[in-house]
């Protein structure tokens, strides 16, 4: 799924709330489609924070000055568990 676009996984997470909101669909399928709202919401961390730091190195570059490691939120859960 990490394969997908920002804009796809944004698209799709759109689709899932109305059907989610519509209270149409049977329990599992509900379920289902919340899971994958899940996984496509964090793939869209994840493209969101990449793009953040790649912002903020540019932007450093550009100014010279030195960009510390980055650290995301998965990396000081790793290191917790």
């Amino acid at each position: 799924m990490s394969d997908v676009t920002l804009e796809q996984a944004i698209a799709e997470l759109e689709k899932i709330v109305v059907q989610l909101e519509q209270g149409d669909l049977p329990l599992e399928k509900a379920l289902e489609e919340f899971e994958k709202a899940v996984r496509l919401s964090r793939v869209s961390q994840e493209k969101l924070q990449q793009a953040e730091q790649k912002v903020s190195q540019l932007l450093q570059k550009q100014n010279g000055e030195q960009l510390a490691p980055f650290a995301t939120d998965n990396d000081d859960q790793g290191a917790a568990s």
